[in-house]
């Protein structure tokens, strides 16, 4: 069985991001750091850097980040949202309420045309985010 899984990048602050995302889903998480790996660190001042996390939920969602050393170009996120679909109404506001924390609201969380909720937002970290619950 194949996955698809987001993969987010960062610059400097993917540990942050990854234990917020955290805070907010729930599960573990694990994260290795480019000094683990000596080969690949070019900048000392990078050792501490994520270089691979992994947040998996008690659901079975996998999210993955790793910040981008500044010997390669980094764009913020654009074109895409990670999506959390298939949530009780519940979960999803809970979800929301902590996510929304130093975010941008694009579209506020409400009932959607096709039942459920719906809600969009940039996170504090410029991730744009997109929360679909299941109608009850």
């Amino acid at each position: 069985m194949a996955n698809l899984n987001p993969y987010l990048s960062f610059r400097d602050n993917a540990r942050q991001a990854m234990e917020f995302y955290q805070r907010v889903l729930g599960g573990d998480l694990e994260i290795n750091v480019f000094s683990e790996f000596p080969e690949m660190v070019q900048d000392p001042s990078e050792h501490d850097l994520v270089m691979h996390a992994q947040l998996t939920t008690p659901d079975g969602l996998v999210l993955m980040a790793s910040d981008t050393p500044r010997v390669m170009t980094y764009e913020k996120p654009q074109g895409f949202s990670v999506s959390l679909s298939g949530t009780s109404s519940e979960t999803t506001r809970a979800v929301w309420e902590r996510l929304s924390e130093g975010a941008t609201v694009t579209m506020p969380l409400d009932v959607a045309p096709w039942g459920g909720l719906f809600g969009m937002l940039v996170d504090r970290f410029g991730v744009p985010w997109m929360l679909n619950g299941d109608p009850e």
